[in-house]
């Protein structure tokens, strides 16, 4: 192991550990002293390395974070340089800034304000009064990624704030203004229907793409593509080395500068970091007649990352990056070698032989660069995204080279734009083939059956034993056969298949309230008839996304019935999303106009893909496979809660029931007029709302079970009383806050 290797990996898996409160880990790292080699000089490399991460983890804290928590809870005047371009949030504004002069050192904060923070540019002076909170929360649970990024303090304004425009724009704003510049340049050159997408290839900039767009790219396994990395650095320099010829000194001079220059553009995140770091080690070891290594180079990469900011070891991107480079020096060259003995067994003769050769080299290469990139990579995705892409390797080979040819030329086009603009607009012209490519490939690749699974449940178990598989196969010793588990992985994921739909077919009916934070969407399974209830949450994940997935994962291909109760985003901001991802055949809706863009939307959504709307304004009974749905026309009026659908599912003498965001009263017309059977299971109304699921509902159907829809919320839901009503009843009581996706079974018995 390479001496600079032997510290600088110990010193980061020090500060691994300790930022996830895993010390016990810590003599673990002392795992790279069983190799053979100079034991003396490793092993104080290795324990100055351990310790060297364990005190600057502490001491960076006490220098630059404990200052900060010291002001939580406090509302304080201040004042502090704009470092980003603001983002929109629901009221205003949000601005990544440096404070000054609240504590001995500047610290990066995040200020939220109105809309007269939009107008502010990296740079700028704010001075604000502001309540503090912590950095480490994030709606009500932990959480790192502001503190990897940078962001010690969170501050709220209170009353109007002062902007003092910049004069001069310091050093730290410089790579917020080059990537404006470079996206104002690729918006110049390109169309409104191709820049969103080269923007993003190109500079990671991915606000204008849609969360439709954004969802198959995930699906798909090709979100690096449009997360500026290693690979577009690999790019611009495998270009311009092409350029430049042999000469090494002359390829290091003009390469160097020019890949820095690209990392301040996009931004400086830690995937790009890594690259530039890594392509610089590469460029400069020749020249001194040094040895090139790439886990040293990957090692130092990460070392000066975490010296930077130890909290930086909580960033996806960071984890991410590293993870599929390790991979890929672990496993690529043996896939490769082993793919293409096996492949290209026989010497190839003739011109067409050797060509054949040759374009089978470069897709062996690119299957075997994607199967090394997701062999870490594909359990932080499950743990982070809660998706596992299975056609992530067929993508990469149906779109590597569309993605090279579309970040080059687009970079090439927007660099020629500005300086002479015919230049630019002929460059762009190149690359748009490429792009219109990516966008037509894309949601074809997402589309297909099984694309992507939720690791959880059976597909959960099938990754945990895969990895299980792959881990003893390079453990043991002796003659190993790869085929042997690759085959068992197969075969297990064929039985993860099977075995998750007989589970959900096995039953009279299926009910799946899916955890989508404060909101509702509940699943309908009955016999071969599948039904959504409400579409909305506050979940990071799209509801619309995490109900596709639920039909996907069972390879259904249409939605038979789309329910809303009402037209608030808790219950349908999801819609949007879910027609993009599957056909709705039918959608039923109250009646009436409630005057809100979503609904507008929604039905506009419904005519484009054709699905027969149904508007409630009398009761009516849906036969539902061997089943029946009855729907209830609102009951109430004067506000959306009120003028809301109700559900009842009956299947045999099992019934479950729903009732939106309906209020007390109204549940007592429902209990006049609609004949209400005793219930198996209940939906608590307005996601557990002491208004709501009253003591004469409860009274008169008596449920056994009663569900409540809930999530990170400042309103009290779900509220005591409500629980404790319930309670007294006899009812189990079922909360998606607290135990995720709850899904009900219905037996033939």
């Amino acid at each position: 192991m390479r001496k600079l290797a032997a510290f600088a990996l110990p010193f980061a898996f020090a500060i691994f550990a300790l930022c996830y409160g895993l010390p016990a880990l810590l003599p673990f790292g002392l795992l790279p002293l069983l190799k053979r080699g100079d034991r003396f000089l490793r092993t104080a490399l290795v324990l100055c390395g351990l310790a060297a991460g364990a005190l600057w983890f502490y001491g960076y804290d006490a220098l630059f974070c404990a200052p900060a928590r010291g002001l939580e809870g406090q509302t304080v005047m201040f004042t502090a340089t704009v470092e980003d371009w603001p983002g929109t949030t629901a009221w205003g504004a949000r601005l990544t800034a440096r404070a000054e002069g609240l504590t001995a050192r500047p610290f990066g904060m995040q200020l939220y304000t109105g809309k007269e923070g939009l107008a502010f540019a990296p740079g700028d002076r704010v001075t604000a009064t502001a309540r503090c909170v912590s950095a480490d929360e994030s709606r009500g649970k932990r959480a790192y990624y502001r503190q990897a990024e940078g962001v010690r303090l969170v501050a709220y304004a209170q009353g109007s704030i002062t902007r003092t425009p910049a004069r001069n724009i310091p050093m730290f704003c410089w790579p917020a203004w080059m990537s404006r510049w470079l996206q104002t340049r690729l918006e110049a050159v390109f169309s409104p229907r191709d820049a969103p997408l080269v923007k993003a290839i190109v500079t990671g900039q991915r606000s204008a793409l849609t969360d439709g767009t954004q969802n198959d790219l995930q699906r798909a396994g090709l979100s690096h593509v449009v997360a500026v990395s290693g690979m577009h650095v690999a790019f611009l320099a495998m270009a311009l080395n092409l350029l430049l010829g042999r000469n090494r000194w002359h390829a290091a001079a003009a390469t160097l500068p020019l890949v820095w220059l690209f990392t301040l553009a996009a931004g400086c995140t830690p995937s790009v970091i890594r690259a530039a770091v890594m392509e610089t080690l590469v460029l400069l070891a020749p020249l001194f007649g040094r040895e090139t290594d790439p886990a040293t180079s990957l090692s130092l990469a990460l070392f000066l990352l975490l010296a930077q900011n130890p909290r930086a070891a909580a960033s996806i991107s960071l984890q991410l990056s590293f993870a599929a480079v390790a991979g890929i020096l672990m496993f690529s060259g043996r896939l490769f070698d082993g793919m293409q003995a096996a492949l290209l067994h026989r010497k190839d003769t003739g011109r067409y032989a050797r060509v054949r050769g040759g374009i089978l080299r470069l897709l062996l290469a690119s299957l075997a660069t994607t199967l090394g990139a997701v062999a870490f990579t594909t359990p932080l995705a499950a743990w982070y995204f809660d998706t596992v892409s299975l056609v992530a390797p067929l993508s990469g080979l149906f779109t590597l080279a569309a993605v090279a040819l579309t970040f080059m030329l687009g970079l090439s086009a927007a660099m020629a734009g500005a300086v002479y603009p015919p230049a630019g607009t002929l460059l762009s012209a190149a690359a748009v083939p490429a792009a219109r490519y990516l966008t037509a490939v894309i949601p074809w690749l997402a589309r297909l059956p099984f694309a992507a699974l939720t690791p959880r449940g059976y597909y959960g178990a099938w990754l945990l034993l895969a990895y299980g598989l792959i881990l003893l196969f390079f453990t043991t010793r002796g003659p190993k056969r790869p085929v042997v588990p690759v085959c068992c992985a197969v075969v297990t994921l064929c039985a993860a298949l099977l075995l998750t739909r007989i589970t959900d077919t096995m039953g009279l009916a299926t009910a799946a309230m899916l955890d989508v934070g404060q909101g509702q969407c509940v699943l309908l399974r009955v016999g071969s008839r599948t039904a959504l209830v409400d579409c909305g949450g506050s979940s990071l994940d799209n509801a619309g996304d995490r109900a596709a997935d639920w039909l996907a994962d069972r390879g259904i291909q249409t939605l038979d019935l789309l329910i809303l109760t009402h037209f608030h985003t808790d219950h349908a901001g999801g819609v949007p999303e879910l027609f993009q991802r599957i056909p709705i055949s039918v959608l039923a809706v109250p009646q009436g106009d409630d005057g809100t863009p979503l609904q507008s939307e929604i039905l506009a959504l419904a005519a484009e893909h054709s699905t027969q709307v149904v508007s409630v304004q009398d009761d009516r009974t849906l036969p539902f496979g061997p089943g029946l749905l009855r729907l209830y026309a609102p009951l109430g009026a004067g506000e959306t809660n009120e003028e809301g659908l109700s559900v009842l599912c009956s299947v045999g003498q099992w019934d479950m029931l729903l009732t939106g965001d309906m209020d007390g009263t109204v549940e007592q017309r429902l209990i006049k007029y609609g004949n209400l059977p005793d219930l198996e299971v209940l939906v608590a109304g307005h996601h557990g709302s002491d208004s709501s699921t009253s003591e004469e509902l409860l009274a008169v159907t008596r449920p056994e079970q009663v569900l409540i829809s809930v999530g990170y919320n400042t309103y009290g839901h779900p509220s005591a009383k409500m629980l404790r009503r319930a309670a007294a009843y006899g009812a189990e009581i079922y909360r998606t806050d607290l135990m995720g996706d709850i899904t009900v079974t219905v037996g033939n018995g």
